[in-house]
This record gives structure tokens, C-alpha cells and sequence, in this order.
């Protein structure tokens, strides 16, 4: 069974590339969005009423800048985990593929000698009925 990968033009029409190219265009937007229209004014204005809520604000820059790294490489381990048990079931499957194709020769080849013994011992039988000796214990 030969597996095939996608390449070229099938690699763009992957469900993996359409969230990239997805999520690329939702972050231009905010990006575009806060330029044009100062949204994190309201974040600004909150901190200026409240500063001691600056004092952390670099806490959970840092935080959230480590949960997005850790959760890409989480991403990634599970992704490369997932091709492997795939490649693995992929293998098994063509090995059960290759061993039922076997088995299903073997039978149509026991099949075909059992039937060609049945055949020769109802010849036998006949011709053990057909024999002169049980002619003339018949008459």
C-alpha cells in the first residue's frame, strides 16, 4: 500500500495551512484595528487611574509570552507524536492487508486440494461400484 504525502499545491489545501493562513489574517486585523483606532486606550486610561496595577503588568507579559512558547512546543511534540503513531498504524495495516491476502490464498489453495480429494474419492467410489465383482454380487 503506498502512502502518499502531500506535495506542492496539496500542501497549500491542507486544513493545517488554511488555520495559518487564517490566523495570520484575524492577527493583521488587530493589528490594523489598534493603529487605527487605539484600542488598548482603555488599558492605558485603567492603568493611569490605577498604577499600582502596572507593577505586574511585566509578570504577565512574561507570563503569557512563556505560555505561548510552551503551548507551540506542547503543539509540536503532540504533532510529531501524532505523525509517528500514524506511520505506525500505516505500516500495521499494510502488514494485516499483506497477511489477510495470505491467509485467503491459503484457503483457496486448501479449498481447491479438498475439493480435488472429494472429486477422487467419489471416482473411487464409483469405480468400486462399477467394478465386476460388485456386478455379480448385485445380480
Amino acid at each position: 500500500m503506498k502512502t502518499d504525502k502531500p506535495t506542492g499545491i496539496q500542501k497549500l489545501s491542507t486544513t493545517a495551512f488554511r488555520d495559518l493562513v487564517i490566523l495570520s489574517v484575524v492577527i493583521i486585523v488587530l493589528l490594523v484595528l489598534s493603529y487605527f483606532f487605539n484600542i488598548f486606550v482603555f488599558l492605558v486610561g485603567l492603568f493611569q487611574k490605577h498604577p499600582s496595577a502596572v507593577t505586574y503588568i511585566d509578570e504577565v507579559i512574561t507570563l503569557l509570552l512563556a505560555l505561548s512558547i510552551g503551548l507551540a512546543v506542547f503543539s509540536w511534540r503532540r504533532w510529531r507524536e501524532l505523525e509517528k503513531e500514524t506511520n505506525r498504524r500505516l505500516k500495521l495495516q499494510e502488514e494485516l492487508l499483506a497477511n489477510a491476502n495470505t491467509r485467503a490464498e491459503t484457503e483457496r489453495i486448501i479449498n481447491k486440494q479438498l475439493h480435488c480429494e472429494i472429486e477422487m474419492h467419489k471416482l473411487e467410489e464409483r469405480n468400486k461400484s462399477a467394478s465386476p465383482g460388485n456386478l455379480k454380487n448385485r445380480n
